[in-house]
């Protein structure tokens, strides 16, 4: 039975681009079911409002699913128990580094200059030798030591996109090293992160494709190795269109004059708002 999720969080008001998302993930699990999830794991800008609104619109669209919602927040302990095994197989370090140490070091002369992806600026491997022994850290930021989690690796990631360029995806998993670099797998005020959560919550749920923007293509990869590494399953990838704004910028939560509620209250329709987005 194919499985869809549309997972939001509640740091702002819905806009067209999550619309089509939710839209597009409702329609491909047509004959199976399509799950909401609130991944509210950023406790100082989540709010119960936006969380409220969320559902709000969304039934507004139209679409419907199975209650109760998985919330991120009440999943902690699931990340942590991932955290630990990944920590006892040797594959996490702590790391001290804030973003202006991490700016300093990426623009040394010897690293090139600074280099980015879907992390943004990509670690250039500071904290790498810190200690690694004793119990899991408390309150610290983890990050994923790729170089040693390519070895333990048997053959290339393999995973299959469902998307306009639909087929069968393979990439040897030491490439990530210099594409993507250690990311951060727990942050300080998380106790885990977007990588992390994500991988754990779609195996929890049995997700069987996921369907996300264009812009977290370059995530997959990742996502894969971790799957990998904690013998999860691996599902599809439907990396969809964005819907961008009359400058060609793909609408983000700041857009709020393109907020779903705020065409609502101006007499808008749901057929409206497929008509929008080019349903």
């Amino acid at each position: 039975m194919r499985i869809t999720r549309f997972a939001p969080s509640p740091t702002g008001p819905l806009h067209l681009g999550h619309a089509f998302s939710a839209l597009t993930a409702h329609a491909r699990a047509e004959g199976g079911t399509f799950l909401l999830r609130i991944e509210d794991i950023d406790r100082q800008r989540s709010k119960p409002e936006w969380e409220r609104r969320i559902h709000d619109d969304l039934r507004w669209l139209g679409l419907d699913w199975p209650e109760p919602v998985l919330r991120q927040s009440d999943r902690l302990p699931a990340y942590r128990a991932a955290l630990t095994r990944l920590w006892s197989d040797g594959l996490l370090y702590p790391c001290g580094c804030n973003r202006r140490d991490i700016l300093e070091a990426a623009s040394a002369p010897q690293e090139g200059g600074p280099r980015f992806g879907p992390d943004g600026m990509i670690y250039p491997g500071t904290c790498r030798g810190r200690d690694r022994t004793g119990p899991l850290p408390e309150a610290v930021p983890l990050r994923l030591d790729l170089a040693r989690a390519a070895t333990r690796i048997d053959g290339p990631l393999r995973w299959t996109e469902t998307g306009e360029e639909a087929g069968p995806r393979e990439i040897a998993p030491g490439t990530l090293i210099d594409d993507i670099g250690d990311p951060v797998l727990s942050r300080r005020d998380m106790g885990t992160s977007y990588h992390l959560a994500v991988v754990i919550d779609d195996a929890h749920q049995g997700v069987t494709e996921v369907v996300r923007g264009r812009d977290l293509a370059e995530a997959t990869p990742l996502h894969v190795l971790l799957q990998r590494l904690l013998g999860l399953s691996v599902p599809a990838f439907h990396h969809h269109r964005l819907i961008r704004d009359d400058t060609g910028r793909r609408l983000a939560k700041r857009d709020d004059a393109r907020a779903i509620g705020l065409y609502r209250d101006e007499g808008a329709s749901p057929a409206d708002i497929r008509r929008m987005v080019g349903l």
